[in-house]
């Protein structure tokens, strides 16, 4: 039989194996859509509000309040990373990820502001990843927007998590949410 026939066949073969064996393949969950909302009404989402700044541009900023919706009730933390989306080395969680441990559960819940540029945050919140730029400005949890009023646009990416108990266990993505801060 011609070779590139063989190889045609073949592939043909492991193709239709593949198809009609699909459930022997991992499938990623579904992730639930976290409805996320600005709560106090000088975050407008567009612009950042005076005064919520770093300190190196002469503010005392702190996060927003903010609203997470349609938690799944499986969830046991919210993780939200603090993002400049013009800065590259501070995308991503650059400007802080802090954590909320949830009661068993919740399916929504308001976040208070909590002060910027600080490690001592209140329970149930915890640090997961201080800011990149602590050599920039005071070093902390969470650094308020400090690009020195240049238009840099700012946002805050909201996780449920599932996180086990055991530590050998690795802790499971539910759900995720964005909401912008608006442009410094």
């Amino acid at each position: 039989m011609n070779r590139c026939l063989c190889i045609a066949i073949a592939f043909g073969i492991l193709f239709l194996t593949g198809c009609a064996n699909r459930h022997l393949y991992h499938q990623m969950p579904v992730l639930a859509d976290l409805k996320v909302t600005l709560v106090d009404t000088a975050w407008d989402g567009r612009t950042i509000p005076a005064g919520q700044q770093c300190r190196r541009d002469g503010g005392h900023g702190a996060t927003p309040a903010i609203r997470v919706a349609n938690i799944p009730p499986e969830a046991t933390q919210l993780l939200m990373e603090f993002s400049d989306k013009s800065f590259i080395p501070m995308d991503n969680g650059g400007h802080g990820i802090i954590g909320y441990h949830l009661q068993p559960g919740t399916t929504e819940v308001l976040l208070p502001s909590i002060p910027g540029q600080t490690f001592d945050l209140p329970e149930p919140f915890f640090v997961v990843s201080a800011h990149r730029r602590a050599a920039w400005d005071t070093p902390g949890a969470y650094l308020p927007p400090c690009s020195g009023g240049k238009g840099n646009y700012y946002y805050v990416t909201v996780k449920a998590l599932y996180a086990p108990d055991r530590l050998e266990q690795m802790p499971q993505l539910l759900g995720r949410g964005k909401v912008n801060l608006g442009r410094y």
